[in-house]
């Protein structure tokens, strides 16, 4: 025998060269074999056991890598094939060496397999039957069950034909189960697992039932007392496969453990299915042989054992969980499962164990035995180990089996006790939400969902921990994938979607991800119901006030991940499918939100309500639940809907301060009629234009649905979503209504016709005008309800449309605008229109009139303003309320008439002219009713409106002055309203000051305001009225020596007040006297050293206010020279000099030179304030004073404007910066001196200072009254002579000033431009004219310098 080739020298040449051929590939090459002498060579024992074993090498090796050519030479005669097989079957009994058995067996499957014959398979099995046939001990069999094994393994139908035709070799092969060896066992054990996997378990069906019973019972007595590591696998992989089969399973668990678990009789086999039978129903369900035999092996320290040990439980369980997990409970196996998982991070492990646990959950004994709470810190620990693992499907395990834990254990026995066991499962839960994997996220979120329930909080419970996983699911929500193209096409189709794709797998997670948010909105209801649990005893104070681990956190971070993360999902994930699960945990997570926060579901409705949630929740109703589809949603859908609408309207009641609606009767009829409401908004219309019939119940039925339609259009057009188009809720309503009163039905509900009252308002804009029809009808609605003050909504449109129709307006107009002003004075306190007077700073007069201009009313008066100027005749509404209702609305309709006449741009004439018949009938009544004690307190309500048409009186005029043309229809009116104000302050009590100053206010503002043509009738009237004369007395004489705090607040009290405008009024009328020669019947004393002295000593006691009423007083008189028919002016010795008045004291009298020092010094000391209104009237009063001075006493002016404080007073002026530097005030007053020879002007510095601030601003950027100060000042520079004289470029560039400048307007041009606004401080009102800057002439006559 050759290297390579395998033939036998010595034998070979006997043999026919047919049996001889070289093996191997068709280029060349190969072995050269002999059939014959291999057949020689395995049949003699005189070949060594080494030369058999390499000819069984060769041959193996020309059966893998050359698979066919033996076979050809075999097929020659199939004899020969047989006696090869045969030989090779007997070397299995015959060789001891093992590697020459393991070649045999190789090269006998092998050959088998290389034949593809039938009849040599059925030949190998008939010999091995007959070999055990014939022997009586298995003893040397284990080659032949090696072999057999190998064979089953690897043939195809093998175990169906070993089954069928060889029934008594089966029986053999159980009998070699009782023999001691292991190894025999085990090769045999092999047998029977291969017999059972074969051809997908298909020959185990038709194994005899004796045989299976017997194969296993004594697979458990083998379990039991083996302890071959080898053997034990061999057992559980046929364990396995038995488990697979639900009788061989029942016979497992059943097997009596006394015979099993101890060494039995080898007979106990001839007779093992009758003790089966009898102890069958005898077996305790805690002394099954199975479970503890498994348990066993969870206890080996062999992780392959392990596995194989849980798997056979799996394969167990899951036949009949409820059948056989008691056993398995009973025998403790789960706590030692339990301990697998505390101790393996293998995945191999882990799956089986989760998977036995799993099973074992179905069985309530698994928790009463208390197993949960044993092993749940196991698993949460074996979870978070999982979670680091690459394997998903053993997380996805792990968390369904916490997920079957938590959702089945008994509320009663708690798993979390204290707060690390919770704060625990918490993180590892949250762990599997971060989880890459879509699947281990969305079985975590299931597992969440079941944690946060009430049984499972911890004490305290940790609310900070519920927060984080709360957060972490929104987190996880928000990175979810917005749906492709290719899934919104899919989705229209009607293929289902892939389970398996991305987005089946997104909308699997949002599910369950809102399943878990819903349940966290409950348990914080639960927990907010709950005091002991809603007040965390446990928690520690925070540092800043706010507890982080409180509900209240927790409840505020569910309404932010709602608000941030949930909703923008769910909508964007069911704009392409809609889904009835999402929609309906996300309108209950929606609805829970009301409840939770109850400080901010206001904000959290009104934002809902806004952005369209009305319409998508009735979209989705409409297309998810109509036809009584996804009852579920619809009731989930309706609750949310019912909680947002009542929401809505208790928010509106609460901003108009009273209980508007009665929230059972809309909480009734929303319950009653959303789940039959399932149509489409554009449907809505059609709906609304039904004509139900009669109807037996308000809340149900047709008629009740228009009505749930109208409440809901209200509310969501009140938020801003229109749901249809403005004309056709517009015409639906008013159709409505109609339909309502044609039918004869009951009158609309209090809410449903507040409602439509509302709709009405808000869409009339873009709808035509209602004729006399629809108007009866809506008027006959409105009138149905008892109080209409119910029906009001503070909202602008209603007032436009109730006064846009007459008939609405005369009904309802009052009622409308009184509580508009009801409503607008419960909201902002009520302020006064005034104008800061400061001293801080020196404005120019035109900024006083814009800051007074720019003094914009609140939005709600400017609605009002709006209203009016739309509808003039609302103007009389609220003048009649001014005059009859109670003081603070008049006090609010007044202040809107004010604001409105005072913010008109050109039509004044003909608003007033609408307002002055009435303002002259109220006058008239109220001077009747004062012949019955005006002013007394007999007719308490005429007193209190006659302020209020007074003030009325005071803002019309200063809007609408008299006119300039003679013998005009106003003018008449005016005098009339003149005479009767008049009267009215005549007959007043003296402490009536709130009638008393706007009175005189209004007479004031008359004489300022009225043209020339008509200040003599005025005044003259005036002069006569001796109860004026006598009021005017009363106030001068209680009020001649006033101390009241300085003060330069826009504020004044009503006593200073009354002083000012009593002066005020005297200026005018000494003025206007001497002017028309009017005849004066009664005389007013007024004591000149009391004037002089306040001014000097007590001006900084003194509000500012009375300072410049003083002082306009004493402008008027020194402008006639001290000597007014109106005013008889008393001077004591201290002012006017002792007697005999020498000659300037009686030129000067009743002033005397004392007194004019002490006037010019007081002027002086007020100039140096710098205060806007006292420095022009200030300077005003130093030109009257020296003009009267120089026509008097030309010594005494001179020697007042050469004193050396003169020169200091100058200084001051010019050196307080260039606003000072340029005010008119300050250049009158330089003219003044100049005029007067003063030497304390000086071209250099005061001169050139003022010219060098006029280069710097410009011309240009000086007021209109600066720049004539300023033309007069260089007009007086070009006659006056200065010391020294100016230099020649000092007078170029004065005549470039003058130059630019420009020539002085026309007479009539600066006429026209003298401002005539009033000047507003509280109810005091100051002509603006009379703070005109004046510089007297040598003549006596002053000059206008603006």
């Amino acid at each position: 025998m050759t290297s390579g080739d395998i033939v036998y020298d010595k034998i070979h040449f006997r043999h026919d060269s047919k049996w001889t051929g070289r093996l191997g590939p068709p280029d060349g090459g190969g072995v050269l074999l002999c059939v014959a002498c291999v057949i020689e060579m395995m049949e003699s024992d005189d070949i060594a056991s080494v030369r058999k074993c390499v000819a069984l090498s060769g041959i193996s090796g020309v059966l893998k890598f050359s698979p066919g050519a033996l076979r050809e030479l075999l097929q020659q005669d199939h004899r020969v094939s047989l006696r090869f097989t045969a030989s090779l079957l007997g070397m299995l009994h015959t060789v001891e060496d093992p590697a020459t058995l393991e070649q045999v067996v190789q090269v006998l499957v092998q050959l088998l397999l290389e034949l593809q014959s039938e009849l040599y398979i059925r030949f190998v099995l008939d010999e091995i039957q007959t070999q055990l046939s014939d022997q009586l001990s298995v003893r040397g069999f284990l080659p032949t069950f090696t072999f057999l094994g190998r064979l089953v393994e690897v043939v195809p139908n093998l175990a169906q034909s070993l089954v069928a035709q060889y029934v008594p070799l089966l029986e053999r092969l159980c009998s070699a189960l009782l023999y001691p060896d292991e190894g025999l066992k085990t090769a045999v054990f092999y047998v029977w697992q291969r017999l059972y996997a074969a051809a997908g378990g298909s020959a185990a069906q038709s194994m005899p039932v004796a045989i299976r019973d017997r194969v296993c019972f004594l697979l458990l007595q083998t379990l039991a007392n083996t302890g071959s590591p080898q053997l034990t696998i061999n057992c559980l992989g046929l364990l396995k496969q038995l488990a697979r089969l639900g009788e061989a399973v029942s016979v497992l668990m059943n097997s009596p453990s006394d015979q099993i678990m101890s060494d039995a009789d080898q007979n106990l086999h001839t007779n093992n299915n009758q003790i089966l039978s009898q102890n069958q129903e005898q077996q305790s369900p805690d002394r099954r042989p199975l479970p503890l035999i498994l348990k066993k092996l969870l206890l080996s320290g062999d992780e392959m054992l392990q596995v194989a040990s849980a798997r056979c439980m799996a394969f167990v369980l899951v036949h009949s969980p409820s059948q056989y997990c008691a056993p398995f409970i009973l025998a403790d196996v789960p706590e030692f499962l339990f301990e697998r998982l505390a101790s393996s991070t293998s995945e191999v492990l882990l799956w089986p164990v989760y998977s036995c646990l799993l099973l074992l959950t179905e069985d309530p004994l698994f928790f009463s035995q208390c197993h949960s709470v044993y092993g749940i810190e196991s698993l949460v620990r074996s979870l978070k180990e999982a979670l680091r693992l690459t394997n998903l499907e053993v997380q996805k395990q792990g968390l369904l089996l916490l997920t079957e834990i938590l959702e089945r254990q008994p509320p009663g026995v708690r798993l979390f006790p204290s707060g690390p066991g919770f704060v625990a499962v918490s993180e590892a839960v949250g762990a599997g939400v971060s989880s890459s994997c879509l699947l281990v996220a969305t079985q975590a979120s299931h597992a969440a969902s079941a944690l946060l329930r009430l049984n499972h909080q911890s004490s305290p419970v940790q609310y900070k921990e519920i927060e984080r996983l709360v957060e972490a699911i929104s987190d996880r929500c928000s990175e979810l994938p917005l749906p492709s193209s290719a899934h919104r096409r899919s989705t229209g189709s009607l293929k289902r979607p892939d389970p398996s794709s991305q987005a089946s797998r997104s909308g699997g997670f949002l599910l369950q991800a809102l399943v878990c948010f819903q349940a966290a909105c409950r348990l914080a209801e639960q927990c907010a119901s709950e005091p002991f649990l809603k007040e965390n005893a446990f928690t520690a104070p925070s540092k800043h006030g706010q507890v982080q681990d409180s509900l209240e956190s927790l409840c505020r971070c569910l309404l932010c991940c709602c608000d941030t993360v949930c909703i923008p999902t769910v909508t964007r994930m069911c704009e392409c499918a809609p889904s009835a699960q999402v929609l309906q945990c996300f309108y209950s997570i929606l609805s829970s939100q009301f409840t939770l926060v109850p400080s901010l579901k206001s904000l959290f409705a009104s934002k809902l309500a806004s952005s369209g949630f009305y319409r998508l929740a009735l979209e989705h109703k409409a297309l998810l639940c109509a036809g009584n589809r996804n009852p579920n949603l619809n009731a989930s859908c309706c609750g949310f809907l019912q909680k947002l609408s009542m929401c809505l309207l208790s928010q509106a009641d609460h901003a108009t301060g009273c209980n508007q609606h009665d929230p059972e009767e809309v909480e009734d009829l929303l319950r009653c009629s959303l789940p039959s409401l399932c149509c489409r908004v554009s449907d809505w219309p059609s709906l609304l234009r039904e004509a139900p019939g009669l109807q037996l119940s308000d809340s149900a039925g047709p008629r009740a649905a228009q009505y749930c339609l109208l409440i809901m259009l209200h509310l969501a057009l009140q938020q801003g979503d229109r749901l249809l188009p403005d004309q056709t809720v517009f015409s639906s309503v008013v159709w409505l209504l109609r339909s309502v009163q044609e039918q004869g039905d009951c009158p609309l509900p209090r809410s449903v016709l507040r409602s439509a009252l509302y709709l009405l308002a808000v869409t009339q804009d873009k709808s035509p005008n209602l004729d006399w029809g629809p108007l009866n009808c809506i008027s006959k609605a409105l009138s149905s309800c008892q109080s209409f003050s119910s029906l009001y909504i503070h909202h602008p449109p209603l007032l436009y449309f109730i006064c846009r129709y007459p008939e609405l307006a005369e009904k309802f107009g009052p009622l409308v605008l009184e509580l508009w002003l009801t409503q607008q004075a419960r909201r902002t306190e009520p302020e006064q229109t005034t104008v800061k007077v400061t001293s801080l700073s020196l404005p120019s007069r035109e900024s006083l009139v814009e800051e007074k201009q720019d003094q914009e009313p609140d939005p709600e008066t400017m609605e009002l303003l709006t209203l009016i100027e739309k509808y003039p005749a609302v103007i009389l509404t609220l003048l009649s309320m001014v005059c009859t209702r109670e003081a603070p609305l008049a006090e609010q309709a007044l202040g809107v008439l004010g604001g409105f006449l005072q913010g008109q741009r050109g039509c004044e004439a003909d608003l007033c002219a609408q307002l002055r018949p009435a303002l002259l009938q109220a006058l008239q009544r109220l001077s009747v009713e004062s012949s019955h004690g005006l002013g007394q307190g007999h007719n308490a309500g005429a007193v209190n409106s006659v302020p209020l048409v007074l003030k009325l009186l005071c803002v019309m005029q200063a809007c609408d002055p008299p006119s300039p043309f003679p013998d005009s229809e106003v003018d008449g009116a005016h005098f009339k309203l003149l005479y009767h104000v008049s009267n009215l302050a005549g007959k007043l009590k003296p402490t009536n000051t709130d009638s008393l100053l706007p009175a005189l206010s209004y007479l004031y503002s008359c004489l300022s305001l009225s043209p020339p043509h008509c200040t003599d009738r005025a005044v003259s009237m005036l002069l006569s009225n001796s109860g004026l004369m006598d009021q005017l007395q009363t106030i001068l004489s209680s009020s001649s020596s006033p101390s009241s705090t300085a003060s330069l607040s826009p504020s004044i009290s009503p006593s200073s007040a009354l002083l000012c405008c009593c002066r005020l009024l005297l200026s005018s009328l000494i003025t206007l006297q001497r002017v028309h020669s009017a005849q004066v019947h009664k005389k007013i004393s007024w004591s000149l050293d009391n004037a002089v002295q306040c001014l000097l000593f007590q001006k900084s006691n003194t509000d500012s206010l009375l300072l410049v009423s003083s002082l306009r007083l004493l402008q008027a008189l020194l402008d006639v020279d001290l000597a007014s028919a109106v005013l008889c002016v008393s001077a004591g010795p201290g002012l006017a000099g002792p007697r005999p008045l020498g000659t300037t004291d009686s030129a000067l009298y009743p002033l005397g030179s004392r007194g004019a020092r002490c006037l010019a010094a007081a002027l002086y000391g007020l100039l140096l304030q710098k205060h806007e209104l006292l420095l022009r009237v200030s300077v005003s009063c130093l030109g009257s004073l020296l003009s009267f001075l120089h026509r008097k006493s030309p010594t005494t002016a001179q020697y007042v404007v050469c004193q050396p404080w003169t020169r200091l007073l100058l200084y001051s002026l010019l050196n307080s910066g260039e606003s000072c530097l340029l005010h008119p005030a300050t250049l009158t007053l330089i003219t003044l001196l100049l005029r007067q020879g003063s030497t304390a002007v000086l071209w250099e510095p005061d001169l050139l200072q003022v010219m060098e601030a006029v280069g710097r601003r410009g011309v240009k950027e000086l007021g209109q009254d600066a720049a004539q100060a300023l033309r007069l000042l260089l007009t007086q520079l070009q006659s006056s002579v200065l010391q020294p004289p100016p230099t020649e470029e000092q007078r170029r560039r004065l005549r470039s000033v003058m130059e630019s400048v420009g020539p002085p307007p026309l007479a009539e041009s600066l006429h026209h431009g003298l401002p005539s606004n009033i000047l507003r401080v509280g109810d005091l009102s100051i002509c603006l004219s009379d703070l005109t800057l004046k510089a007297g002439r040598y003549s006596g006559r002053p000059t206008d310098i603006l």
